[in-house]
């Protein structure tokens, strides 16, 4: 299972077949069950998981006791608070398994060896980071200049599949509407189809 990571790897740079097994070698893919908790707020946050199948999920908790999903991840995505990790803090975020999944997650005494022995891991992990950035100002962007149902109909032409894959409740989170408000979303959507 760590094949995947090694071929989303290789999208970015380029790796020796040595340095791939040193790679492999380093890591373990493990399962977490659906609802599982990877990270809870409050603890420090001790691993960047990449998901090779599945999907996790970032939140925080409001003070009105509402759940406010911040980020998914799904197939060859990687989640972790970096916050937390790096300064060794406790998280304000959570970060939970939205389906049965399959993660490899690097602590920060593997990512060092990792990157000490094949410099190209640093290269790999700015790109993926440049990414996630553009994609968190992107979203930022959208919150400010669109409306909910645009917000909604514009995520769901460009993640089709993930509409229907995470639950209503958390989607509506994403996009910062109601569940409620998500649902006659979806009836207008199906509506228009037929």
């Amino acid at each position: 299972m760590s094949t995947e990571l090694i071929q989303h790897i290789r999208q970015f740079v380029s790796l020796t077949n040595e340095q791939a097994d040193f790679i492999t070698a380093n890591i373990s893919p493990r399962k977490v069950a659906k609802k599982e908790m990877l990270l809870n707020a409050g603890d420090i946050c001790r691993g960047n998981h990449f998901v090779v199948s599945g999907c996790l999920r970032l939140f925080f908790t409001d003070e009105q006791g509402n759940e406010r999903t911040i980020q998914f991840a799904i197939e060859n995505w990687w989640m972790t608070d970096y916050t937390s990790k790096d300064r060794k803090v406790p998280s304000q975020y959570s970060i939970q398994a939205v389906e049965d999944s399959v993660i490899i997650s690097l602590n920060n005494q593997t990512g060092d060896k990792l990157f000490a022995t094949v410099p190209a891991l640093e290269t790999y992990f700015r790109k993926i980071l440049q990414r996630a950035y553009s994609a968190s100002l992107f979203r930022i962007s959208l919150l400010y200049s669109k409306s909910k149902e645009e917000m909604f109909f514009n995520f769901q032409q460009k993640f089709p599949d993930f509409v229907q894959r995470v639950p209503q409740y958390m989607l509506a989170s994403l996009l910062g509407m109601t569940p409620e408000y998500l649902s006659e979303l979806r009836k207008k959507t199906n509506s228009s189809v037929s």
